[in-house]
C-alpha cells in the first residue's frame, strides 16, 4: 500500500500506551473498558499492529491521564495539575498586552528562581 498508512487516523503509540497504562497498575482490559474497547484491541494498539482512531486515543488518553499530545508524541511534557491547565487555558483568553505583562512577571520570577537555585 502506497501513500502515508496512518491517513485519517494516529501515528503508533504502542509503547506509551504501554508504559502509562502499567504506571497507572491497569489491566488492557480496563483500560479497554475505559477506553470502549476490548483488551485485545488495547492489545494490539500496545504492539502497533492497529492505529487507533482519534476518538478512541482520546478516551485512551483521558484514562491514562495525560494529554492526547503526550499519548501521540507531539508533546513530551505530562500536563498532570488540573490546576495549572486551568490557568493556562485562561492566559490563552488574556489580551495580547496582559499577557505580555503576566509573562513578563514569570520570566523575573522564573530567573530568580534559578539564580537561587544556582548559588544554594
Amino acid at each position: 500500500m502506497r501513500g502515508n498508512p496512518y491517513f485519517g487516523i494516529l501515528a503508533p503509540a504502542g509503547a506509551t500506551i504501554t508504559l502509562l497504562r502499567k504506571e497507572n497498575k491497569l489491566s488492557r482490559e480496563d483500560l479497554g473498558k475505559m477506553a470502549g474497547t476490548s483488551g485485545a484491541v488495547i492489545g494490539r494498539y500496545e504492539r502497533d499492529e492497529i492505529t487507533p482512531s482519534v476518538e478512541i486515543a482520546n478516551k485512551i488518553a483521558i484514562a491514562l491521564d495525560v494529554s492526547l499530545d503526550y499519548l501521540v508524541g507531539n508533546n513530551n511534557i505530562i500536563f498532570k495539575d488540573k490546576a495549572i491547565l486551568k490557568r493556562i487555558e485562561n492566559i490563552t483568553k488574556m489580551p495580547a498586552q496582559e499577557k505580555q505583562q503576566l509573562f513578563n512577571v514569570m520570566d523575573a520570577l522564573i530567573r530568580d528562581f534559578n539564580a537561587k537555585k544556582a548559588y544554594s
